[in-house]
């Protein structure tokens, strides 16, 4: 199973499909989730994606991993198990 990524430091401005886009570069995106506020419905900067395989999510981590995406410098790395 591959494992999911944490993308921070995004543009309130980038949007889900923009990631997704991005990401289906380094190979099958199985998931994209971009984190809102529950009120506002503003981005809160950061996301989650799931590649299809570790090869890709290896070379996702690679291709991402401190580029700039609309304006800003993305953090990208394994994503921590969620706490209770």
């Amino acid at each position: 199973m591959a494992t999911k990524l944490y993308v921070g430091n995004l543009s309130p401005n980038t949007t889900e499909a923009q990631i997704h886009d991005l990401f289906k570069a380094s190979g099958n995106v199985v998931s994209c989730n971009l984190i809102k506020d529950k009120v506002t419905g503003q981005s809160k900067g950061f996301a989650f994606v799931e590649m299809g395989s570790d090869a890709e999510t290896a070379k996702a981590l690679g291709d991402h991993n401190g580029k700039e995406q609309d304006g800003r410098v993305m953090k990208v790395g394994e994503a921590k198990p969620r706490r209770e």
